[in-house]
């Protein structure tokens, strides 16, 4: 299933809704099911079950290009994001004229990022006033659905309730200044960050998997102003998503709607193709981020 947020035609409050085939949107706003994506994500398999038979019985639906999407989750509980594409980290690294940190390869890393400043598809991201360098991230986000500790890498996907596509926007001055400090990033990150457009369950991406827990071959393209600038594939991550729910999970409790980041994609922002120097994004911007199975991820810089 592919579960969303929306407005409807007329509306102005959100609903819970499923989109069916590729461009029908059924409203899943009723009684016995919980009205908004955290809820219903913490009210566990049943729950997802009987929405589901809902959404594949209900026949009043609306055309996709008539409802207003909205970040599937707008307000998760933490958004935890990874640092697991090598080839990514690589071309990081080198352009700060250095090795891979031979750490890296011991274990997957992250960081906490603001889960408070989340923007849904086709929102206007605003460049903070702080920042000349602002930048794009490719990167794909697992949503955890059944809480767990400790969770064994191969038992991940029992936890994820699904994938959605993330652009983890960054202000790169300010990220490159906090981090000679040795801590961070911290504000070159915390001003927004991009979801959707919706939530994609596992079973829909089941033709594209490969023998790598929580992994699919899927391409995975940026564009801006319509023009392609990145392109990489999920498969190509060093560390699984079985992986790394494990090491996010390690000594503490990941709870229903807590995100977890991929880390950028080879070649997935403008700080690698352009060796760290720019041109970054100028306002105006049209950033369209697309994952093959999950969907199109589109936001204009003001």
């Amino acid at each position: 299933m592919r579960y969303l947020t929306f407005t409807a035609p007329g509306e102005q409050r959100t609903r819970l809704g499923a989109l069916l085939s590729e461009d029908r949107v059924v409203s899943l706003a009723r009684g016995d099911l919980p009205a908004d994506m955290l809820a219903f994500i913490e009210a566990s398999a049943p729950t997802w079950a009987l929405a589901e038979q809902i959404a594949r019985q209900t026949q009043s639906v609306w055309p996709l290009n008539q409802v207003t999407l909205k970040a599937p989750l707008q307000r998760p509980p933490t958004l935890r994001d990874f640092y697991a594409f090598e080839a990514h980290v690589k071309t990081a690294n080198k352009n700060r004229e250095r090795e891979v940190p031979e750490e890296w390869y011991q274990f997957p890393v992250f960081y906490f990022t603001n889960p408070n400043t989340i923007h849904g598809p086709g929102e206007d991201v605003a460049m903070p006033a702080y920042t000349k360098a602002m930048d794009y991230e490719l990167e794909v986000a697992a949503i955890i659905g059944k809480p767990g500790k400790d969770i064994q890498a191969e038992n991940a996907l029992d936890h994820i309730f699904g994938f959605t596509i993330l652009n983890d926007w960054s202000a790169r001055d300010v990220q490159r200044m906090e981090m000679k400090v040795g801590l961070g990033p911290a504000k070159g990150k915390d001003f927004a960050s991009s979801l959707g457009p919706w939530i994609v369950t596992p079973s829909e991406l089941r033709d594209r998997v490969t023998d790598r827990v929580g992994v699919y071959d899927a391409e995975m393209t940026a564009k801006v102003n319509g023009v392609e600038r990145s392109r990489g594939n999920w498969k190509d991550i060093h560390y699984s998503f079985g992986e790394i729910v494990a090491r996010a999970s390690e000594g503490v409790m990941l709870y229903p709607g807590d995100v977890i980041g991929s880390g950028t994609v080879g070649t997935g922002c403008l700080l690698e193709i352009t060796k760290g120097e720019g041109p970054w994004l100028n306002k105006g911007d049209e950033v369209e981020l697309e994952i093959e199975g999950v969907g199109v991820l589109k936001n204009k810089v003001i």
